[in-house]
């Protein structure tokens, strides 16, 4: 054992020098900062990278968010209000007031009715959309305040009515005028009869009353009717809004009925468009 442990003088100052290289190679790791200095601008990378990621969500759900297109809120639905930000008790408000057969008719009326915040407000009111005769009440002419009813002598042939004339009407602005005399111009002659105003889209009763005061089908265009108790099925489908369903229903309700005693037993047959019973009975007689 003795003679492991017996070195000579040159051997001992090796194992000196090498504990003195040990003792320095330890102090140089302790007191000597090794970490990598790419991690922090890796982690500016990365950073970057999350800050794009964000803008291009951003911009997704941008796209995706429900647009807004112009609309009249007198009719606001539930949804439609909910999809505004307007709470339950705001809609209900609308609900009520226009169940009164009551308008609104600008924004602040809007909010006076609903009382939605000023914020809202602004958010929503530039959407509104009113009838022409409401934003355009210079359209309206003088005389209309008046109760003068005119004979039938005395109104106006629907069936030369031009585009400006109409629109002296009040309710009937531009758009109104100009798919009047499309409706007209559809048929050879024009019109048959007033009651073809409701086939107008966009024409409210109102405002069709208020065309009947200032005007009459003078010159009314020729037409086919048939005889409700004799005509046959490819005779009833040639009228408007009668298909052959509506047809056959007719024949067997007429069958059973040993024949119609009034045009208004129609609105008895199966299925039968009983909004259009004014339009269909132009084309028949018994």
């Amino acid at each position: 054992m003795m003679s492991h442990f017996q070195f000579s003088n040159q051997q001992r100052n090796g194992i000196f020098l090498l504990l003195l290289i040990i003792i320095v190679l330890q102090c140089t790791y302790l007191f000597i900062d090794f970490t990598d200095n790419s991690e922090p601008s890796q982690r500016e990378n990365i950073d970057e990278f999350r800050k794009e990621l964000d803008s291009l969500r951003t911009v997704e759900l941008e796209k995706n968010k429900p647009k807004t297109y112009p609309f009249n809120p007198n009719y606001i639905t539930d949804y439609k209000g909910y999809t505004l930000g307007m709470s339950n008790e705001e809609i209900d408000r609308l609900h009520q007031f226009r169940s009164n057969n009551q308008w609104i008719n600008n924004a602040e009326d809007f909010q006076k009715v609903t009382k939605v915040s000023d914020s809202l407000l602004a958010l929503i009111s530039p959407f509104f959309k009113f009838p022409e005769w409401v934003t355009n009440p210079k359209s309206k002419p003088s005389y209309y305040n008046s109760n003068v009813i005119k004979t039938y002598d005395q109104k106006q042939d629907l069936n030369v009515a031009t585009r400006l004339q109409l629109q002296k009407i009040y309710g009937v602005g531009e758009k109104l005028s100009e798919r009047i005399i499309q409706y007209r111009d559809k048929f050879n002659g024009g019109f048959y009869s007033m009651i073809e105003l409701s086939e107008v889209y966009g024409l409210s009763p109102e405002v069709i009353e208020n065309i009947n005061k200032e005007y009459a089908v003078k010159s009314p265009r020729k037409i086919i009717t048939f005889n409700l108790n004799t005509a046959n099925r490819d005779e009833l489908v040639l009228i408007k809004y009668i298909d052959y369903e509506v047809a056959n229903n007719i024949i067997e309700e007429r069958t059973l009925r040993d024949g119609f005693k009034s045009l208004e037993e129609l609105t008895k047959v199966e299925d039968f468009p009983i909004n259009k019973y004014e339009i269909i009975k132009l084309y028949l007689h018994l």
